[in-house]
């Protein structure tokens, strides 16, 4: 048996499968996140530990036979938190989180420098962890002073779980720290913002063995033979490892609260200035690239909070034919990543008339957010990367008529995948089976049965590529007021 963890921002998943991959059981404990100030976002990682533990014991009363076979672990998690400790391992401070915006200011000057585009192939966004020490440094000097080591989220839990400091390619190619084509820490990206090597965690590849379960924790656990923790992976490498989303050409697409396209790449490809991220994936010799927008399947929950109707009650409004554009939504609500990387642009509707009722608000909402996929696809395709074809992940994907506009705006075919777990948990355990087994990644990290295939409208493929001309230019619009 193998478990995968996924430390997320709203809980922690502890998934189980089986030698064969079927899932024999999960548990999820939850998490909350703390905001002291405008813009900040933090979480004290002993909750990480607490939640963990419940999850465990959660899934090991449900299935203790199965739960003591365990042989390997994967870890997944958000990815650029910013966990501080002093030289005896003790936390500094809570960990500031991937969607701290504090770091503005410091994420600006170090992205000034052309080192970091050039070295790590990514802006560098105030999300990153790197900013964040800065800030640190610059606000909390004495526990800038005290830190000894610098670990991403999950890696906190690894060190909990072996005694290692320990990360992996995926989640630390989103520090700004990374060199991503040689997959190694840059001394060079690490002075220039105050930081050094031996405060990084030792780099191994995420499908392979970074430690062993630590034996008292065994023991607590009911597990009789030593158990191997794999590097694991930042959340959506992880995703795309439980969707097998790993040779050139695959990709995903995750209509989730934020919405992701994420493509794999069998070489090093980056492309900084459209706000493209490229970073390494969770096996050796493989990249991906991803187009991020901050808010997908909040836009309609926004919008559900307007209207007092539930995001179901909205989209069923609609009916199963497919509308052609009319009103243009910008899906902008806490700004912007790809391809704009503007924290400070802000959504808007335009377009409306007397005759613009509620369903045809929401069918805008939902156009917006695959206006933005789009400008997505064209930014990796810009650096090299081609889409054909894509596999639906989130909650939004469970829309048939939400994948529908994305499908006709990208004018690319969607995959919905067969009912059963694909994401980051799973994809987690299939990193504690590689590294515990020695297995092959592609025999082992298959792509799951198709359910069914969302085709382009190609009646209105036109119109909405007109219509996305018409958003774009409504976004630079926006931008000169």
């Amino acid at each position: 048996m193998y478990l995968g963890f996924d430390l997320g921002t709203s809980g922690v998943k502890a998934l189980l499968i089986g030698a064969d991959q079927s899932i024999a059981g999960s548990a999820t404990a939850p998490l909350e996140v703390s905001r002291p100030a405008s813009g900040w976002s933090e979480q004290d990682p002993a909750h990480w530990i607490e939640a963990t533990k419940k999850a465990v014991a959660e899934l090991r009363s449900a299935h203790p036979d199965a739960f003591s076979a365990v042989r390997g672990i994967g870890l997944s998690g958000q990815m650029h938190g910013a966990t501080l400790l002093d030289e005896s391992d003790n936390v500094l401070r809570p960990c500031i989180l991937w969607n701290d915006t504090r770091s503005y200011k410091e994420a600006a000057e170090l992205d000034a420098d052309p080192r970091f585009r050039e070295i790590s192939g990514n802006i560098v966004f105030p999300g990153f962890t790197a900013p964040k020490l800065v800030w640190v440094r610059n606000n909390e000097p004495e526990i800038f002073g005290r830190t000894a080591k610098v670990l991403l989220p999950k890696d906190y839990l690894r060190l909990w779980l072996t005694g290692e400091h320990v990360s992996e390619m995926s989640d630390a190619a989103g520090t700004s720290w990374l060199d991503v084509s040689a997959r190694a820490w840059s001394d060079a990206l690490l002075d220039a913002s105050f930081m050094d090597a031996s405060q990084m965690p030792r780099l191994v590849e995420g499908s392979d063995a970074s430690g062993m379960l630590r034996s008292e924790i065994a023991s607590e656990w009911g597990l009789a033979h030593p158990v191997t923790v794999a590097g694991g992976a930042g959340d959506n490498a992880a995703t795309a490892i439980g969707m097998g989303i790993l040779e050139e050409g695959s990709a995903f697409l995750s209509l989730g609260t934020s919405g992701v396209v994420f493509a794999a790449n069998s070489a090093y490809r980056p492309n900084a200035e459209s706000a493209v991220h490229t970073f390494c994936h969770a096996v050796p010799a493989r990249w991906h690239q991803m187009g991020v927008i901050l808010s997908a399947t909040d836009t309609l929950n926004w919008f559900s909070g307007v209207t007092g109707k539930s995001a179901s009650e909205l989209t069923s409004e609609l009916g199963g034919d497919l509308r052609g554009p009319a009103a243009i939504f910008l899906p902008y609500l806490s700004g912007e990543r790809t391809p704009h990387n503007d924290a400070h642009i802000r959504g808007a509707l335009t377009g409306i008339s007397h005759g613009t009722d509620r369903p045809a608000i929401t069918a805008a909402i939902l156009q917006g957010v695959a206006f933005a996929f789009r400008d997505c696809i064209e930014a990796l395709a810009a650096a090299g990367t081609r889409i054909d074809r894509l596999i639906a992940s989130g909650g939004g994907s469970r829309s048939d008529y939400w994948l529908k506009t994305v499908a006709t705006v990208l004018d690319v075919p969607i995959d919905v995948p067969a009912a059963g777990e694909v994401g980051a948990a799973f994809g987690a355990a299939r990193l504690g089976m590689l590294a515990a087994e020695g297995a092959d990644p592609a025999a082992t990290c298959t792509m799951p049965a198709v359910e069914h295939t969302i085709e382009p409208e190609r009646a209105l493929t036109d119109a909405f590529g007109e219509a996305y001309q018409t958003y774009r230019k409504t976004y630079t619009a926006l931008r000169s007021i």
